[in-house]
């Protein structure tokens, strides 16, 4: 789950991953224009954005209490033999639909270890206790041997070898690690926490990237620069449920459920119109 954070004395917006992953798909749904390429293979990409943290629908469900908060425990410091679970487990259930969706999302979770292959400094295997290291070692592994098996299928069809090509595939890889960054922007602060941000490595086109610019220009309106999505603005938004902290032995699962769902919304705007 994701735990928003929340002004002083505020509640927090718990968000499930597949509502992270819903918004994340509303972005890649609306991406493309005269200066960004959208996404291509469109309803396989469309499918794996939606779809790249399936794996944590079990572990949301169970809405485990993070005893330090009193709330669920949030992203990374959920226990990490849980994540390395839906680390396997989403494009498990990815490779339902094909097997691009499945090497897409496996390349997804082997790079949220290892710093996104090399696009971002934040190298989740780095932190890991000893006694992690080795269960996610053995994890990405398996990831690496079915990366292989997927590419040697999709290379034997003329109609999917092209989807492999490195540059291409690369493309789509970093789409999706836009689409997803973007969204913990909304998903991880409360709107009037939420500052200025920079996303690099956003592909254009197979060949050439750039830097996409983020900034709050007031009442839920943020301007956007490049704007990468088609049109001059784009509304989009998402749910989740507000709670307190909970108390040991109070059934923080009963909590989450009976809240009622709430929804968030912002208005995404070309730099120009937002200034």
């Amino acid at each position: 789950m994701i735990v928003q954070s929340a002004a002083e004395g505020g509640e927090h917006f718990v968000i499930t991953m597949d509502q992270h992953t819903a918004l994340s798909a509303q972005f890649a749904a609306e991406f493309g224009n005269d200066q960004f390429e959208q996404v291509e293979p469109h309803a396989l990409m469309l499918h794996v954005i939606e779809h790249h943290d399936a794996g944590w629908r079990e572990l949301d469900a169970a809405a485990l209490r993070d005893p330090t908060t009193g709330l669920p425990y949030n992203l990374v410091e959920t226990p990490m033999q849980h994540i390395v679970e839906t680390s396997t487990a989403s494009p498990d259930f990815n490779s339902q639909r094909h097997p691009y969706c499945a090497l897409i999302s496996s390349m997804h979770s082997w790079g949220l270890y290892n710093g996104r292959y090399g696009m971002s400094d934040k190298v989740l295997l780095d932190a890991l206790a000893d006694e992690n290291r080795a269960m996610a070692d053995a994890m990405l592994d398996g990831e690496v041997t079915r990366q292989q098996q997927l590419k040697e299928q999709l290379g034997s069809d003329a109609e999917t070898a092209a989807w492999i090509e490195e540059v291409h595939l690369f493309q789509n890889y970093k789409q999706l690690q836009f689409f997803d960054t973007f969204a913990l922007y909304f998903n991880c602060v409360h709107e009037s926490a939420r500052g200025q941000a920079t996303y690099a490595h956003v592909p254009m086109s197979a060949t050439n990237d750039t830097e996409v610019n983020i900034a709050p220009v007031g009442a839920g309106v943020y301007a956007v620069d490049p704007f990468p999505f088609d049109g001059d603005s784009i509304v989009v938004s998402f749910n989740g449920r507000y709670v307190a902290p909970v108390s040991e032995g109070d059934d923080l699962q009963s909590v989450l459920s009976e809240a009622p769902l709430a929804t968030q919304t912002a208005r995404l705007v070309a730099s120009k119109e937002g200034h």
